[in-house]
C-alpha cells in the first residue's frame, strides 16, 4: 500500500511539473532497458512488447515537451539526490531543452514503432541486449537535454556514446563493422575531451560545475573565444562537421537501419543542442568572428556532403553523406544567427535561429524515413548496392510511397517540411546587407550562392536515390522475390511521413515552437502568421509562404488533369507499351546507373575526390569499368595520423611482453622518478 501511495504521489507531481514528467519518461526508458535482460533471447518479447512501449514513451515525451513549449511556461529546475558528494545532479527544462525533447519524442515514436517490426532473431546481438542498448540510448539523449550541470551532462554524453557504439557494432562478428565502431568511438571521445575542456574554461576556476554558475562567470574575450572554439570542435565532431566527419559514412552503413535513423535523425541533433546551449545560453558574450567561423564550416560541410553523396553507390553511405550536408545547413543557420546577434540585430538573429531549429525537426523526420525505408529494402532484397536494385515500386508500393515523401521533403520541394526551413534560411541570407561589417557584407553573398548550389545538389542526389532504387526495371533477377514490409514498419513510416506533410502544410506550429526558443536565446521572436493560411517571418509585404495554397494548387492540377483525360478519351482506358527510343531490345543493364548519375559531378568537382579508375582493355574476357573514390581529407589527414599512432604503439609493444621482472622494473623506475620530482 505504501509503494502504491508513492506511485500516486509521483504521478501527481508529474502532472503538475513537466520536468518531473519528462524525467519519469527517461527513467521509463531505462526501466525498459533493464526489462530487456529478463528474457534476453526472446525476440518476440523484445520486439512486440518493449519496443512498442518505448514508442509510447516517445509519444508521451513529444506531448509533454510540446505542451511546455506552446504554453510558454517558465523554466523548471530540479536537484536529484544522486551523484557524488557535494556534486548532485541538476535538471532543467526550458524552451531550448523542450524543443529538442519534442524532436526526440516525435521522431523516436516513429523509429521505435518501425523497430518493433524490423528486428529479427539471429541478427547479431541478442534481442534483449539490443533492447538494453537501444533504450539506454534514448534515455541518455533525453538526459543530455535535461542536464543543468557539466557533471551530469558528461555522464549522459558518454552513456549516449557507449550505447550507440554497441548498437553500431550489433553485427560485431564482421571485421569491417568492428573497425567502423572503433572509429566512431574514437571520434566521440575526442569530441568529449573538447567539450569537457570548454566546460572547464566556462567554469571559471571555482568548484561550481552547474550551468547557472557558468552563466554568471565573468570571462575575458579570449577565454570566451577559447570556450566557443572548443565547443564548436567537440560538438562538431559528434555532429559530423567537416573535417571531423570521417566516422559518419562508416558508422551508418554498419549499424542496423533503425539505429542509423536514430543516430542521424536524433543523436546528431544533441550536438546541435549542445552548441546552442553553450553559444547562446552559457556564454554571455558573442563576437561576429564566431559566427563567420561557424558559417564557413557549415557552408563547406554542406557542399562537401552534397558532392560526396552524388557519387555514392551504397544506399546508406549516400544517406550518411546527405546527413553531413544537412548538418552543414543547420550550422550555417547557427552561424548567421551568431553574426546577427553579435551585430545587435535580434530580429534577424531570431529568423536564422528559427531556420536552424525547424531544420533540426525536419531533418529528424525525413532522414529517419529514408534510413528506415532502406532497412525495408535491405530486408526485402538483401541488397544495399544501388547497382543491384531497381523497380521496387512494383513489389513494395507502400515503402516506395513513404520514401517518395521523404525524398521530396529532403529535396526541399513544397508543400513538404524541408522547403519551410530552407526558405527561412534563404530569407535570413537576404538580410545580411544589414550587417555593419563591410568585410562580412562582401563574403556573405558568396555564402548564399554556395547554399543555393548545395540545395540543388541535394535535390539531384535524391533524384538519383529514388530513381535508382524504386523506378525503372529490376537490375537483378532475384528482386522478383522482394517482399513488402510488415504493418509495424509501415505504421512507423506513416507517422514520420505525416509529420513531414503537417509541418509543410501548416508550419505555424513549428514556427511557434521555435519562437519560444528564440525568445529565450536572443530575446526576439519572428512574426508568427498573419493568418491561418500563411507565415510571414518578418513582414507580409516582404515575403510569405502558404503551404495550404501550394497543396490546393497541386490538388487542383491533379484533379483537372484527371478530368481532362477522362473526358478526352471518353472514360476508356488505352494501354500501350512505353516509348523505347526506337530501340526495342533494351534490358535492365541499359538503364541509368548510380555511377552514371555521379559522373558529371566527378568531372566538375574532381578536386574533392581521390579517384582510382580501372579501364578495361580489349583483351579482357569480362571487361569491367571500375572507379574507386576516397575522401581526400581522410586520406591526407587521418591516415598519416593513424599510421603514426600505429608505429608508436608497435614501438612500445614490448611493455606487454608478459615478463613479471620487467613489470617490477618499470614500477621501480616510476617510483624513483616520482621521488626525484617530489624532492
Amino acid at each position: 500500500m505504501h509503494s502504491y501511495s508513492w506511485v500516486q504521489s509521483a504521478l501527481a507531481t508529474a502532472a503538475a511539473n513537466r520536468l518531473a514528467t519528462v524525467s519519469l519518461l527517461a527513467a521509463f526508458w531505462l526501466l525498459l532497458a533493464a526489462a530487456g535482460m529478463m528474457r534476453p533471447h526472446n525476440i518476440r518479447y523484445v520486439a512486440r512488447i518493449l519496443f512498442p512501449l518505448g514508442a509510447l514513451g516517445a509519444l508521451a515525451m513529444f506531448c509533454a515537451a510540446g505542451s511546455f513549449l506552446l504554453s510558454g511556461s517558465a523554466p523548471e529546475t530540479m536537484t536529484l539526490a544522486v551523484g557524488l558528494p557535494d556534486l548532485p545532479f541538476h535538471l532543467r527544462l526550458d524552451a531550448l531543452s523542450a524543443f529538442f525533447l519534442l524532436v526526440l519524442g516525435m521522431a523516436g515514436a516513429g523509429i521505435s514503432t518501425f523497430a518493433a517490426g524490423y528486428f529479427r532473431s539471429g541478427e547479431g546481438t541478442a534481442p534483449g541486449l539490443l533492447g538494453l542498448h537501444y533504450h539506454v540510448f534514448l534515455a541518455s539523449m533525453a538526459v543530455v537535454m535535461l542536464a543543468d550541470d557539466a557533471y551530469l551532462f558528461m555522464v549522459a554524453w558518454e552513456a549516449m556514446a557507449l550505447s550507440s557504439y554497441f548498437l553500431v557494432t550489433s553485427q560485431h562478428r564482421i571485421a569491417e563493422i568492428r573497425q567502423a565502431g572503433f572509429l566512431y568511438l574514437l571520434m566521440a571521445h575526442m569530441g568529449a575531451v573538447c567539450i569537457l575542456l570548454s566546460f572547464g574554461i566556462m567554469q571559471g576556476g571555482g568548484w561550481e560545475f552547474t550551468f547557472a554558475a557558468m552563466r554568471g562567470a565573468a570571462l575575458t574575450p579570449l577565454r570566451a573565444t577559447m570556450a566557443f572554439a572548443l565547443a564548436l570542435a567537440g560538438f562538431g565532431a559528434k555532429a559530423g562537421v567537416v573535417p571531423a566527419h570521417v566516422w559518419l559514412p562508416e558508422a551508418h552503413p554498419a549499424a542496423p537501419s533503425p539505429v542509423s535513423a536514430m543516430m542521424s535523425g536524433l543523436m546528431l541533433k544533441t550536438a546541435i543542442y549542445g552548441l546552442l546551449r553553450v553559444t547562446f545560453d552559457l556564454l554571455h558574450v558573442r563576437f561576429w568572428q564566431w559566427g563567420l567561423a561557424a558559417l564557413a564550416l557549415g557552408l563547406f560541410s554542406g557542399l562537401f556532403g552534397a558532392i560526396f553523396a552524388t557519387v555514392q553507390t551504397d544506399m546508406k553511405r549516400l544517406l550518411a553523406y546527405s546527413s553531413i550536408e544537412n548538418i552543414g545547413l543547420i550550422l550555417t543557420a547557427v552561424g548567421l544567427a551568431v553574426l546577427f546577434a553579435a551585430s545587435h540585430l535580434p530580429l534577424f538573429a531570431a529568423l536564422a535561429l528559427a531556420a536552424a531549429l525547424i531544420h533540426v525537426l525536419n531533418h529528424s523526420l525525413f532522414k529517419s524515413i529514408l534510413f528506415l525505408t532502406t532497412g525495408s529494402v535491405l530486408h526485402a532484397t538483401r541488397q544495399r548496392s544501388l547497382g543491384k536494385l531497381g523497380g521496387l515500386i512494383r513489389y513494395m508500393p507502400w515503402v516506395a510511397l513513404f520514401a517518395l515523401v521523404g525524398t521530396l521533403a529532403i529535396a526541399g520541394l513544397p508543400p513538404l517540411n524541408g522547403f519551410v526551413s530552407e526558405w527561412l534560411l534563404l530569407q535570413a541570407f537576404l538580410f545580411t546587407p544589414q550587417l555593419p561589417h563591410t568585410f562580412v557584407n562582401m563574403l556573405v553573398p558568396l555564402g548564399a550562392a554556395v547554399l543555393a548550389l548545395t540545395v540543388a545538389l541535394a535535390a539531384y542526389v535524391m533524384v538519383k536515390f529514388y530513381g535508382i532504387v524504386f523506378l525503372g526495371r529490376p537490375r537483378e533477377a532475384s528482386l522478383d522475390q522482394a517482399h513488402h514490409s510488415n504493418w509495424l514498419e509501415r505504421a512507423g513510416l506513416a507517422w514520420l511521413a505525416a509529420g513531414c506533410i503537417a509541418i509543410g502544410v501548416q508550419p505555424q506550429l513549428a514556427l511557434r515552437a521555435a519562437g519560444a526558443v528564440t525568445g529565450m536565446l536572443v530575446g526576439q521572436t519572428v512574426a508568427g502568421s498573419p493568418s491561418v493560411w500563411r507565415i510571414a517571418p518578418i513582414a507580409p509585404e516582404q515575403a510569405s509562404y502558404s503551404g495550404w495554397i501550394f497543396l490546393s494548387m497541386i490538388l487542383c492540377v491533379v484533379a483537372i488533369t484527371f478530368l481532362a483525360v477522362r473526358l478526352l478519351v471518353h472514360g476508356r482506358v488505352r494501354r500501350a507499351p512505353p516509348w523505347d527510343c526506337g530501340y526495342r531490345w533494351q534490358d535492365a543493364r541499359m538503364q541509368d546507373t548510380a555511377e552514371g548519375f555521379g559522373q558529371p559531378i566527378r568531372l566538375l568537382f574532381g578536386a574533392f575526390f581521390w579517384m582510382q579508375v580501372h579501364l578495361p582493355s580489349p583483351a579482357d574476357e569480362q571487361p569491367r569499368y571500375r572507379v574507386h573514390i576516397e575522401d581526400r581529407i581522410r586520406r591526407a589527414l587521418y591516415r598519416p595520423v593513424s599510421a603514426m599512432v600505429q608505429r608508436a604503439a608497435d614501438a612500445v609493444s614490448f611493455l606487454q611482453s608478459g615478463r613479471l621482472a620487467l613489470y617490477l622494473l618499470f614500477s621501480f623506475l616510476t617510483l624513483l622518478v616520482l621521488l626525484v620530482f617530489a624532492l
